[in-house]
């Protein structure tokens, strides 16, 4: 049979890449004769970077030095595209897991618009920015003043460099607006560390950035990601997509995916929100179209949502429990279970 490994990462424990190459050990173990297609994919968070440079042989990684989102220094890297774009990716700048812990009130952006500028130095003639995962709400000001803005004179654009000639495009699985009770302060800071007593004020300051932007509608899906830098990018001119469906169309997924008999994705946490664009559902969704008769399986650190739509699933969480007696060891060692959830769901094709 032909099996299709799409994955995305297990966000803080495990690359995409080695999921899917964890399962495919699994599977191939209970089915050697299978041919397996690995296809690590992303939504524009982490993982965005290495998912591409999966994909693409020739691409090259270029090694950069940006302030850190605690302000300190970050050795990270950029991605050049053989048609001349980079790829860029804000959790591997000013990302959550790149603090020791949570810096609500002095997390900053700085870093990824010091990536870009870094790329548009080089040469980039495009951006694919992955904008996921991000460890601060400061609506992107830092990104534009990287970009050359003088955000603080009358106009916040002043100064800022001109789009590359292939455009701007900018992957978020977070379809937000940028205030509100389903914007940035309100949904996602308190995973960055606000107190349910600061969000009024974070959101304050969100409204006064925007205020400055009249041309800009920050009810736009996207706006509030990354803790505004969706919206700051808008006031750029760059376009807003979809995270997965952006990396899967680049990945060329849906041509992997014609002739299929399985195919098997999975995320860290499965749960009520994994509906909503994530890379399980984007695959899911790529799989019916193209695969129609193939059936589709789940992998997920935990389950917590019903697996609506998928033929079987397995949870790591679960197996830990069923193997070691320690539900915590899916954390400690994903990848150990990871081939096991492979061999389990080889059994029942």
């Amino acid at each position: 049979m032909q099996i299709v490994v799409a994955p995305d990462s297990f966000k803080g424990t495990a690359t995409a890449a080695a999921v899917a190459s964890a399962l495919a050990d699994g599977w191939t173990s209970e089915r050697p004769e299978d041919d397996l297609v690995l296809a690590p994919m992303a939504d524009g968070g982490e993982g965005t970077l290495d998912a591409f440079a999966t994909a693409v042989p020739d691409a090259v990684r270029v090694p950069v030095t940006v302030t850190g989102p605690a302000g300190t220094p970050v050795d990270t890297s950029w991605l050049r595209l053989p048609d001349g774009r980079a790829v860029v990716e804000l959790a591997a700048t000013s990302g959550l897991p790149l603090l020791a812990e949570p810096l609500p009130g002095t997390a900053t952006s700085r870093g990824f618009g010091e990536a870009i500028a870094a790329a548009l130095d080089a040469g980039a003639t495009g951006l694919v920015l992955g904008i996921g995962g991000s460890a601060s709400t400061d609506g992107g000001r830092p990104v534009l003043e990287a970009l050359g803005a003088d955000t603080g004179g009358t106009d916040p654009t002043a100064g800022l460099r001109p789009l590359p000639p292939l455009g701007v495009t900018v992957l978020t699985d977070v379809t937000s607006p940028l205030l509100g009770p389903d914007g940035a302060a309100a949904v996602f800071g308190p995973q960055k560390g606000i107190a349910p007593d600061r969000v009024a004020w974070f959101e304050d300051q969100l409204a006064t950035w925007a205020a400055r932007f009249p041309a800009v509608d920050p009810t736009t899906p996207g706006a509030g990601a990354a803790g505004g830098v969706g919206f700051a990018l808008l006031a750029w001119g760059a376009a807003l997509t979809r995270g997965a469906e952006g990396v899967a169309e680049v990945l060329g997924l849906p041509a992997l995916l014609r002739g299929a008999d399985v195919v098997l994705t999975g995320e860290g946490r499965y749960d009520g929100q994994s509906a909503a664009g994530k890379v399980p559902s984007v695959v899911r969704s790529l799989a019916a179209a193209h695969a129609p008769a193939a059936r589709t399986m789940l992998v997920a650190g935990e389950v917590d949502a019903p697996l609506d739509g998928f033929d079987a699933g397995a949870s790591l969480t679960v197996i830990a429990t069923q193997t070691t007696g320690e539900p915590s060891d899916a954390l400690r060692d994903p990848l150990r279970f990871a081939t096991i959830a492979g061999q389990r769901l080889a059994r029942t094709a």
